[in-house]
């Protein structure tokens, strides 16, 4: 099958595919801000740059597209038919990437998160409160943390500057 766009057009569509600030993230950010969660994105310190970290609860969250990081039994998880070797490639990396995130971020003592892109489109609430009751959860396990004494060291560094 050939593709519908020039190869110019596919470069310039492909171009304007981002992996930041997508629409799926930003409607998971929205919902968290509004049940009163405070988080950072993209840390770059942690392995995958996590789309959304929450410190309090030592979690994280991926928001994933289904078809960039192959959603397993979906859809959309397909490998294109034009340039079939190089996707295959490209995508079974991208997963192995992923499970390898995951791995390191677990060792490092993170919750992980994991949102699919077609789990928000099929019901984003019923998404959203699995979210929270992780959250809630993960909250607790830090709390029980802190008061056995393996809390984590948190340093301030401040800086002063003369006026």
């Amino acid at each position: 099958m050939t593709d519908v766009y020039s190869e110019e057009k596919r470069s310039q569509v492909m171009s304007r595919v981002h992996g930041k600030n997508t629409k799926p993230e930003i409607c998971v950010r929205s919902a968290l801000h509004r049940e009163g969660y405070r988080f950072r994105l993209h840390r770059v310190d942690l392995p995958g740059k996590p789309d959304i970290v929450l410190p309090l609860y030592h979690t994280v969250i991926f928001v994933n597209g289904c078809f960039w990081h192959q959603h397993p039994g979906c859809r959309k998880a397909t490998i294109p038919q034009n340039n079939r070797p190089f996707w295959k490639r490209k995508l079974t990396r991208t997963v192995q990437r992923d499970a390898q995130n995951k791995a390191d971020l677990l060792g490092l003592g993170w919750n992980v998160i994991t949102i699919w892109e077609c789990e928000m489109r099929n019901s984003m609430d019923a998404t959203m409160r699995c979210v929270l009751k992780e959250l809630k959860k993960a909250g607790r396990q830090n709390a029980e943390r802190v008061k056995a004494g393996r809390s984590f060291k948190i340093q301030l560094k401040f800086r002063i500057y003369p006026y």
